[in-house]
């Protein structure tokens, strides 16, 4: 259980990542975006955003149980920068405007590419992440078999020594 404060702490996180993460891609969708044609900014937003929430959330199950530092990167960066930088209304209304615009075919494949390849992303992101030292995300381990993890005076296995 969290407490009050560790959870208010957790939600100014995300919170404060989510208004980050908002502002980078507001700033990336006025730089790139094309009037007319394939969203390319939302497009390359949504795809990075994906890859890099699949290699994130993989290194942090590799690291060991969602709790205090690693819930606190998983909130922060996961949902509140990641959250806050991809966009799924923007990405509706862009297929919606396409549609509306006469450009059927684009709003047929923008969001069929979009989906396949942020897939492909996020699998490509956790395959990268597990190719990086650690115990992998569906094993248990123990003090004499993990490096991570360092025993105590009386020879238990104390917290992971690295997230």
């Amino acid at each position: 259980m969290v407490s009050r404060s560790e959870h208010a702490r957790l939600v100014g996180l995300v919170f404060v990542g989510g208004a980050l993460g908002t502002a980078l891609r507001a700033g990336l969708e006025n730089a790139f975006a094309p009037p007319t044609g394939w969203p390319w900014a939302t497009f390359g937003i949504n795809l990075v955003g994906s890859f890099v929430l699949g290699l994130l959330l993989e290194r942090l199950v590799r690291g060991g149980p969602d709790e205090g530092r690693r819930r606190a990167v998983r909130l922060g960066c996961g949902t509140g920068i990641l959250g806050g930088f991809t966009t799924y209304s923007t990405f509706v209304l862009e297929v919606e405007r396409l549609a509306t615009d006469g450009e059927s075919a684009v709003a047929v494949a923008y969001p069929l590419v979009s989906v396949v390849l942020g897939l492909a992303l996020a699998v490509a992101g956790m395959a990268l992440a597990g190719r990086r030292p650690g115990p992998p995300a569906s094993t248990t381990t123990d003090s004499t078999t993990d490096p991570t993890t360092r025993p105590t005076a009386n020879g238990s296995a104390d917290e992971r020594t690295v997230a």
